[in-house]
Parts: structure tokens; sequence; C-alpha cells
């Protein structure tokens, strides 16, 4: 049987918060003055999936990773963090 501790949830979710995938979006669309609303318009998704992607929630696909890094005239390994 399995016995699983408050101690190993807790190091389950530091592990998890460390693996999360960081970005640089939030950062870049200020430099060009673009809400989340804006620039989810310009890729065609929901605010939310932004949001989601800056708090590392969300692991964008590779296609969905290309066209932010275009809308924000950068690249995928500038955008994002690993």
């Amino acid at each position: 049987m399995w016995r699983i501790s408050i101690y190993d949830i807790l190091s389950l979710l530091s592990l998890e918060r460390e693996l999360r995938m960081r970005t640089r979006i939030k950062e870049l669309r200020a430099r060009y003055d673009l809400t989340q609303e804006d620039l989810a318009k310009r890729i065609g998704v929901r605010r939310e999936t932004i949001l989601f992607i800056e708090k590392g929630k969300y692991n964008p696909s590779l296609k969905l990773a290309h066209d932010i890094a275009e809308a924000l005239q950068t690249t995928i390994d500038e955008l994002f963090i690993f």
C-alpha cells in the first residue's frame, strides 16, 4: 500500500513550480505597449491563453509559441526561458 505524506505532496508541488516554463511575454508586451487582449487578438487566441502562458500554467504548442514570438518580433529562444 502506498503512503503519501504531506511532505511528499509539498515536494511534488515544489518540483512542479520549478518545471514551469518561464517566459518574457509580459516584458515584451510592455515594450510594444500591448495588453494581453491586444496580443491575443493578433495571434487569434483568447486573452486567458496569454495569461496562462505568462503564469506558466499552460505550455503552448510549437505553432502558438512561434506565433507569439513573431507578434512580439523576437525568437522562440528569446521568448521562453528553459
